[in-house]
């Protein structure tokens, strides 16, 4: 039954943009929300979800929650069809050129960055 959760993990097309992410490299909340461009609220959800079907793993580390893919047969085989499906796809293509922007970015500041964004609203 872990398929069946998966499957119903990643059949939301925000979810499987931020698993292929994550399936790129550990990324820390803030650089998601950055990327993908959605409230902190709705990312932290779709995250749960993620994490609730096994498909990512996260830690904690000071002020930041870390993701990562799952190592299990199950993730690394899911990641292997997105990548062959999604990665022509122009939002996705997109979406890895912004990752590689962000990735430049020190989290602390992307984190304060956003911090103030939500306040100025």
């Amino acid at each position: 039954m872990k398929f069946v959760a998966c499957a119903k993990a990643i059949a939301d097309p925000t979810r499987l943009r931020i698993f292929r992410l994550i399936a790129e490299q550990e990324l820390c909340v803030c650089q998601v929300i950055e990327v993908i461009g959605l409230a902190p609220s709705t990312i932290s959800k779709h995250l749960a979800i993620l994490l609730g079907a096994g498909l990512v793993l996260s830690r904690k580390r000071g002020r930041w929650i870390y993701y990562r893919r799952a190592g299990d047969a199950t993730a690394r085989s899911l990641v292997r069809l997105i990548k062959k499906e999604l990665d022509k796809e122009k939002r996705v293509e997109a979406d890895l050129r912004k990752l590689k922007q962000v990735l430049s970015i020190d989290p602390e500041i992307l984190c304060r960055r956003q911090a103030r964004r939500r306040r100025s609203r």
